[in-house]
This record gives C-alpha cells, structure tokens and sequence, in this order.
C-alpha cells in the first residue's frame, strides 16, 4: 500500500464537520467535496493495483480530485461558508498533492 493512501482517508475524515456545515450552506457544493474526496481516494486504491497507462491515468485523475477538494474548500472558505483552511489541513493536502505529482511523473 501507498503510504499517502491513509493520508488521504485521515484527510476526508477530517472533512467530516466542514461536510457538516456545507449540507446545510450549500448542498451542491458540499456534494461536491464528498464526489471529488472519494474520486481521490478510489482512484488512488485502483492505482495501486493497475499497470502501466492505466495506473497513471488513475493516479493522475486522483491527482486531480485532491485538488478539487482543495478548491472546494477555498471556494466555502472565499463565500463564508467555513472559516479559513487550517494550516494542518493545507499541509496534508500540500503532502497529498505532491505525492500524486510524483506518483503521476513516475507512472507516466
């Protein structure tokens, strides 16, 4: 197993709360964030199992969830909806995306 695999699911658990606060503010947004955290996660366990092509193409479609969750998460941030994005929180996002930036770059 990848080790950013349980960074990612630690990542989505700590989304809990702020998936919490959007239902409420926006639920198409917060659809959103609970689609693209899941693409992330899914698309990285396949991933792990798959050969060539297929493998960078899960990992890069990971890559690209993870970064949608973050731009879901700017977005709520920038309408009000939550307050700003923890530190801790943008490291692991910081950890996730770089991560599946090398993982694509070695795959591809």
């Amino acid at each position: 197993m990848l080790r950013i695999y349980p960074v990612v699911l630690r990542t989505i658990e700590g989304l809990r709360r702020t998936l919490g606060i959007l239902d409420h503010k926006d639920r198409d947004l917060s659809r959103q964030l609970r689609r693209c955290s899941a693409s992330c996660a899914l698309n990285l366990g396949e991933g792990q199992y798959s050969r060539g092509k297929n493998r960078a193409a899960k990992y890069h479609l990971a890559l690209g969830s993870a970064r949608e969750m973050l731009s879901c998460l700017e977005v709520a941030e920038a309408f009000g909806y939550i307050p700003p994005v923890s530190s801790e929180m943008r490291e692991s996002f910081d950890r996730i995306i770089g991560s599946l930036v090398r993982l694509v770059e070695r795959s591809g």
